[in-house]
């Protein structure tokens, strides 16, 4: 039987000296080049040995160089500048006022700018990118105790829920600037050696935020130009080197306004990238096996679901973990399963429910639980 390989949605938490020199440089603060590249390096390779101890395959750069997944592209593209728009809400929060204020006095929400295209946009400094390859790279490279390595890229419909545009004339047409501007980073990316993984939210989490007016029928509509955008951005990347993440907003909160899986199946079964990667453990989507179970599930994908929640501090028993792997393999074998988490451990720089140790133990969990599933003994059991 083979072993199934584990991974994990790419952020990880970050150290207060990373979080320190990543707001510098997004408030536009004087940040020697060199100090940034040794604090930002340093990171890198300290998570990915975290990473290879806790027994994962398949490792990122745990984004440390980014502000959050979507926003940082800012300081790569043209065409965007600071604007006064109000932090997009989802409207699973908005329907509960006294809970998602609490929130926001708390602290408990991400803290970023909140960019706006006023102009044309052209992937106009690709410095950023060639740091972060090169910090990968140097963290990566001659190590023979992992599988493989991969970056992560938001999709043009990320950026577009989150970078509202003043510039162009339609959100097709923002779609298609931002996908062909996007598709310098997944070509770098993967020329690089890495795969690419593709955040997409806006496949799901784009209902309750970007469309929260619009009936199920209309976003399924609007996420098929998403895809499409996407698609074209791909064009001349073999689809086994890339993976797309799909999730509902990586938040604690009701979530009783996310769209089923059976409603976007089919547009997220369209798209290019080979390896899907998906939530399966939280309470709101765990049932939801069952529909990956019945859908036409094309045999060249790879189904990476998540089975390990990344909103709590519990640590999954890998029991469960390999109950949950062992459905999936039931869909469509050993081979084309990949254990992974809901969503990423440090989705925005300095914000993150999940304690810093705690992440690890859950990795190694996931770890453990794999091996289970694999027919294995784990190497040491959580209690």
């Amino acid at each position: 039987m083979s072993r199934i390989l584990t991974t994990h949605v790419g952020s990880l938490p970050r150290e207060q000296d990373v979080v320190d020199m990543i707001f510098a440089q997004d408030d536009g603060r004087a940040v020697d080049d060199a100090e940034f590249e040794r604090v930002i390096g340093a990171a890198v390779a300290d998570r990915v040995q975290h990473q290879v101890e806790a027994g994962v395959d398949l490792v990122s750069d745990g984004e440390m160089s980014k502000i959050g997944y979507a926003t940082y592209v800012r300081h790569r593209l043209s065409g965007f500048e600071l604007g006064d728009y109000p932090r997009a809400t989802p409207a699973d929060l908005d329907a509960f006022p006294t809970f998602r204020d609490r929130q926001v006095a708390s602290g408990a929400g991400p803290k970023y700018k909140r960019p706006v295209c006023r102009g044309p946009i052209t992937y106009a400094n690709p410095e950023p990118l060639r740091r972060d390859l090169a910090a990968l790279h140097a963290a990566v490279d001659g190590r023979d105790d992992l599988t493989g390595a991969f970056m992560n890229a938001p999709s043009p419909g990320i950026v577009a829920l989150f970078l509202p545009n003043e510039h162009y004339a339609s959100t097709d047409d923002y779609l298609a600037a931002l996908a062909a501007a996007m598709r310098a980073e997944y070509e770098a990316i993967v020329a690089a050696g890495f795969t690419l993984q593709i955040d997409a939210p806006d496949l799901a989490m784009g209902r309750h935020i970007m469309y929260r007016d619009q009936p199920d029928d209309v976003f399924v509509e609007r996420i098929a130009t998403h895809i499409d955008a996407l698609n074209d951005a791909l064009t001349d990347i073999p689809a086994d080197r890339v993976r797309l993440h799909i999730c509902w907003g990586n938040y604690e909160g009701p979530h009783h306004f996310d769209i089923g899986v059976s409603k976007i199946i089919g547009q997220v079964l369209r798209s290019k990238p080979q390896t899907l990667l998906f939530e399966a453990a939280n309470p709101r989507h765990a049932h939801e096996w069952k529909v990956w179970r019945d859908a036409p599930i094309p045999d060249d994908k790879v189904l990476a679901p998540g089975v390990i929640d990344t909103s709590t501090n519990y640590i999954e028993h890998p029991e469960l973990v390999a109950e949950r792997l062992g459905r999936f393999v039931d869909i469509v074998g050993t081979e084309r399963v990949v254990a992974g988490t809901d969503c990423g451990f440090g989705t925005w720089a300095g914000f993150g429910p999940i304690d810093h140790d705690i992440c690890w133990a859950k990795l190694a969990a996931l770890a453990e639980g794999a091996a289970l599933a694999s027919g294995n003994s784990p190497p040491e059991e959580v209690t």
